[in-house]
């Protein structure tokens, strides 16, 4: 079952005896167990009903001798156990899973790490219960998210403000989260979210970000690209070169991918790099700019201040002197 799936059945009280959520991403493990720890049961139930586990102060025996219960004048015992993954031998459960009621829903957060799916236990949970895997989201996924979370709290936002967030955010959902909801407290939500509100609340230039940096680099306006650095060296503390680095070193890779590319239509394109159709005219007009030979000798300029930013042979010079450099090797 997907994410949302399951969430959707939470919401229409659709309720399973075992939920094991596993993976690398905490914030989808946590989206769902907080949703079934908030809406099962009501406060008076939860007194009596609802226990919460720490997986390295118990045992699978432990786990299923609470999960064999029955509800106290209630409809559902739920038990959550958190750090699932530190319960030792966890997958000694599976011969007792059929013992659960169907009045328990028994909740197992196993964060950071999976299950083998070719393992009794696994089959077991994939075929009878629910078994989740949590993954990681690519950063060309943020926007995407981005979009569907506001939309789902009934919320728009331009296509630069969203790209603006998913670039200084990365792939941290909580915290992408935290920042989407401080939006969302202050812009009303019949207002589109603009580039203006996301630089007033959250604190990201509107005018000087990565996103601005790279469109200067496509149209080889390279005044404003060093305006930009120069604001990046003032501001290192939010703007570390190497976070630069890596950034640009994404850019001249979907540079490579559209040279490489057969089909060079807008929306293959889109679909290629990962961006919006909204934003491939500006990687057409980079292409124009920046050969294949171009794009790979960018990127071993980036490898050469990949080492500088970590202090490799670069003596007393800082961060701000780095930048200018790079950028003029970058767009001379």
């Amino acid at each position: 079952m997907t994410y949302e799936q399951i969430l959707s059945e939470i919401k229409n009280k659709i309720y399973h005896p075992v939920y094991f959520l596993m993976g690398e991403e905490s914030y989808f493990i946590d989206s769902i167990s907080d949703a079934i720890e908030s809406t099962v049961l009501d406060e008076a139930d939860k007194a009596f009903n609802q226990i919460i586990l720490y997986g390295k102060d118990v045992n699978v025996h432990d786990i299923v001798t609470q999960a064999r219960n029955f509800p106290m004048m209630g409809n559902y015992l739920v038990i959550i156990v958190k750090e699932a993954q530190d319960v030792k031998n966890i997958e000694s459960m599976e011969p007792f899973l059929e013992m659960i009621p169907q009045t328990t829903i028994l909740v197992l957060n196993y964060k950071y790490k999976k299950l083998d799916k070719r393992l009794k236990f696994a089959k077991t949970l994939d075929k009878d219960y629910v078994l989740f895997e949590s993954k990681k989201l690519y950063d060309r996924d943020i926007p995407k998210w981005i979009v569907n979370f506001l939309g789902n709290n009934k919320y728009k936002i331009s296509q630069k403000a969203c790209q603006m967030l998913a670039d200084y955010l990365g792939t941290d959902l909580l915290k992408v989260r935290n920042e989407l909801e401080k939006l969302m407290v202050a812009v009303p939500n019949n207002k589109e979210i603009s580039d203006f509100d996301v630089e007033y609340n959250i604190g990201i230039s509107k005018d000087f970000n990565i996103f601005e940096l790279q469109k200067a680099i496509s149209y080889g306006d390279f005044p404003k690209a060093v305006q930009i650095i120069n604001y990046f060296g003032d501001n290192t503390k939010d703007n570390p070169l190497i976070a630069t680095v890596i950034m640009l070193y994404a850019y001249y890779c979907k540079l490579l991918k559209l040279h490489y590319a057969t089909d060079k239509s807008k929306n293959n394109i889109a679909a290629v790099l990962g961006v919006s159709p909204y934003f491939v005219e500006d990687y057409f007009e980079a292409a124009r700019r920046y050969n294949i030979k171009k794009c790979v000798d960018n990127i071993a300029v980036l490898r050469e201040f990949d080492l500088k930013s970590k202090g490799y042979n670069i003596g007393d010079v800082d961060q701000k002197d780095l930048y200018r450099e790079m950028i003029y090797k970058l767009m001379k």
